[in-house]
């Protein structure tokens, strides 16, 4: 029978869903030292919250543990890498708060709107100031939600029961699919953000969306609109929202999260009268409590009585067998859905792979989820990989379909992969020389072949002479050094794909002065894993 061990409180429903699952039951939350180590050991699934730190060194010697259920979503508390080394599969509980967190902005918009924390304050001390606080009525009004994940989802049908027009904007949900929610897509924020007359965040916090809304954005809103963050402080510029307050420009905010938590006494969005404040209230509910742990609970059911994985945050066990045989393609398949991510523009809408050669014989479900990891993960905080990627593709409306054929071409095996977003498609192709190397061979009409690691300058251009030492001349100015070059082009002074790896990252500065020249067309800048850097859910 297999065992669970429950090391940080959790509610009574989700213990008794895995005693009534036939699973044996170790209850024992805080436990420290040899006696969590000892309990871990003795386990084949563990659940925790946040008290219990696992650590590489608690990992150690894992005994027969098999699995990690989070009740939460986030797994700072865990070493995802060691359990992954293990063979441990490290799951979370994404959706527990998603109605929860929901409810919590709309409580602050309709408080925003209303002026409720101030005009309570103010009968608390005696007065009656009722033309003091005259407030918005939300019907009629334009909601703008950024990020449409399940949290903005449930915002965005909330605000439409209250009669608000719903703009969103989400890069990878596809604008059938927003229309079908009720919601109007937005090709961008800066469509979006002069739209609107109350926006609400609902992004994870990344390198892409820390300050996402900062002083141009809040300046392009209407005056007199407001916003709203219940989701991580730094998406919104906390210092430009307080100027843009204060200026008058904005008519209020409100707040459940912030850089620093708690705020300083000192910070001046706390001391602004038109700000609404909360202490990270989301998902602070006896039902989103609860929920969370039934969530986890059915997920470690699921895995030790069916073998069924969700919300996996590392990889899945696979056979290793199988797994050092695709090593290669898993790795190519994945740069491909990096470089993909990065230069794509618009709403993706569809991903079409086709694998030829020697590929086409592999097991071609799990480098298409190697793809798919690769295609999400550049934007999403949430961690994606091989498990859980094509679900979150399908969340967001993106198809993604795969053809096979044996037979070989130009090459022993070609993974070529087609990306439809709403503004054009985006084709590339890639290859395996030898046992170790990973070249792009085609992208657009265009067929070259490059290194895919690294830092990569493509740009499209006319192909003219002294446009290659043109680009290198700046490059040297600004001490950057090109570590190979590759160029495709059709016919000689025609259209022309250039390809340029290179040792370190260009500044905005020496992009500005390349795309000077008349010849290039466009130019992006994409970021690949060093060679050889398999993605860290690979085990």
């Amino acid at each position: 029978m297999p065992r669970v061990f429950i090391s940080d409180t959790l509610e009574t429903g989700g213990l008794d869903l895995i005693t009534q699952a036939g699973l044996e039951l170790d209850n024992r939350p805080g436990l420290k030292g040899d006696e969590l180590k000892q309990a871990l050991q003795a386990a084949d699934g563990m659940v925790v919250r946040s008290g219990t730190k696992v650590t590489a060194e608690l990992l150690d010697q894992p005994g027969k543990l098999r699995a990690i259920v989070r009740a939460g979503v986030g797994v700072d508390n865990i070493d995802v890498a060691a359990a992954t080394r293990k063979g441990i599969v490290v799951m979370n509980t994404p959706g527990g708060n998603t109605v929860s967190t929901a409810e919590q902005t709309v409580t602050l918009l309709m408080a925003l709107a209303r002026h409720t924390p101030a005009a309570d304050a103010t009968v608390r001390q005696g007065k009656w100031d009722r033309s003091k606080f005259i407030g918005t009525q939300l019907a009629g009004k334009t909601l703008g939600v950024v990020g449409l994940g399940r949290i903005g989802r449930e915002v965005a049908r909330r605000a439409a029961g209250l009669d608000m027009k719903v703009i969103g904007y989400d890069p990878f949900l596809a604008p059938d699919r927003a229309a079908q929610l009720g919601i109007e897509a937005a090709a961008d924020l800066d469509s979006l953000l002069p739209r609107v007359d109350f926006l609400t965040v609902h992004t994870p916090l990344t390198a892409e969306t820390t300050n996402l809304i900062g002083a141009r954005e809040l300046g392009m809103m209407k005056k007199g609109s407001r916003v709203i963050n219940c989701a991580r402080g730094g998406i919104i510029n906390e210092e430009a929202l307080a100027q843009a307050l204060q200026s008058g420009h904005l008519a209020g905010a409100a707040l459940d999260v912030f850089v620093q938590e708690p705020p300083p006494a000192e910070h001046p969005l706390v001391k602004l009268p038109n700000v609404v404040v909360t202490p990270h209230l989301g998902a602070s509910t006896v039902e989103a409590q609860e929920s969370v742990a039934l969530e986890a609970a059915q997920l470690l059911v699921d895995f030790l009585t069916k073998g069924i994985i969700g919300f996996a945050v590392n990889m899945a066990p696979v056979d290793r067998t199988e797994l050092h045989e695709l090593r290669l393609y898993v790795d190519l398949a994945h740069r491909l859905g990096l470089l993909h991510a990065q230069m794509c523009q618009g709403t993706i809408q569809r991903a079409e792979l086709t694998f030829r050669g020697e590929v086409a014989r592999r097991s071609t479900k799990l480098i298409t989820a190697a793809f798919a990891a690769g295609l999400l993960e550049f934007r999403l905080a949430q961690d994606v990989n091989i498990v859980n990627a094509e679900l979150l593709a399908r969340e967001r409306g993106i198809e993604i379909v795969e053809q096979s054929n044996p037979k070989k071409g130009d090459f022993s095996t070609l993974i070529k992969a087609e990306v439809v977003t709403d503004k054009k498609t985006y084709t590339a192709a890639g290859t395996m020389f030898g046992n170790q190397f990973l070249r792009l061979v085609q992208l657009g009409p265009h067929h070259l072949e490059a290194y895919m690691d690294g830092i990569l300058l493509i740009f499209t251009h006319r192909d003219v002479p002294g446009l290659i030492g043109f680009i290198g001349t700046i490059f040297g100015k600004h001490h950057i050094n090109i570590a190979q070059m590759n160029v495709g082009r059709q016919v000689p002074g025609g259209d022309a794909m250039g390809v340029l790896n290179l040792d370190s990252m260009p500044g905005e500065e020496a992009l500005k002065e390349v795309r000077q020249n008349p010849q290039i067309s466009s130019l992006s800048v994409v970021k690949l894993p060093a060679a050889g850097a398999m993605p860290k859910w690979f085990g």
